[in-house]
């Protein structure tokens, strides 16, 4: 393994050696973290008691953090007629069908998110034309996540607002962005427990025993302040019933 540098082992410091944070002591230490000279993101990594191995484990899904990621998203959308107009109006940076899908196939990929009406995702062909293109770099539109929708205005002033994707990786584990260092507490806060809430809503059927393994939250350059899982469902409940 590398070694750390002195900035990095300063910071790791000021994490206490086998200590479990609560989620707002996590949020508080974790700014104090992010000390490089851009504003870093602040990344959740979840592992959840699941065996992503079998379908019925898997757990992906969407959500729209209450105070955004930080970063503004280029939104993509393939429609036509009155529903490539509703999403131009909501704020969509790129619009259009088959021109897009030519000018994807040329290797052009400057947006964030693509999001389809079910019926060009035919009348185009978009999944085998595409799907080697944007599959891995996950960018398909698709209907489990939202992507694929008639509701086009709704999902692109989601996205805009916040709304990420995440799922499971093949270790079980989740990484969502909750905001940057120059949040505030609050703001990260918000966002942290609507992340967990989700994941917690989504719990598959056939998962055993105990669902939230480990819950870590980082600044893009800094090290990971674990946090303490043993009453984080409860917590959970208590922050949506507020």
């Amino acid at each position: 393994m590398a070694k750390r540098g002195k900035r990095y082992q300063q910071l790791l410091s000021l994490i206490e050696k086998g200590r479990l944070y609560s989620p707002k002591e996590a949020v508080s230490l974790v700014k104090k973290l992010a000390t490089a000279k851009f504003d870093e993101t602040i990344n959740l990594a979840v592992r959840l008691g699941v065996d992503p191995r079998h379908a019925d484990q898997q757990v992906r899904g969407t959500v729209v953090l209450p105070y955004g990621t930080g970063k503004e998203k280029k939104v993509l959308v393939f429609a036509e007629g009155e529903k490539a107009q509703e999403a131009r109006e909501a704020g969509a940076d790129y619009v259009g069908g088959e021109d897009l899908v030519k000018q994807i196939e040329s290797g052009w990929l400057d947006f964030d998110v693509a999001i389809a009406t079910p019926d060009i995702m035919g009348t185009l062909k978009i999944p085998s034309r595409l799907g080697k293109i944007l599959g891995p770099r996950g960018l398909m539109p698709n209907p489990k996540t939202g992507t694929v929708t008639n509701d086009i205005a709704k999902a692109v002033k989601e996205y805009k607002a916040g709304r990420v994707e995440f799922r499971t990786d093949r270790y079980g584990i989740v990484h969502v962005p909750i905001g940057k260092a120059s949040f505030s507490e609050e703001a990260l806060y918000k966002n942290l427990m609507t992340v967990l809430g989700t994941l917690l809503r989504l719990k598959p059927a056939a998962a055993k025993g105990q669902y939230f393994k480990s819950i870590y939250i980082s600044p893009s350059m800094g090290p990971s302040v674990p946090i303490d899982t043993k009453n984080i469902a409860d917590l959970v409940k208590q922050e949506e019933a507020a």
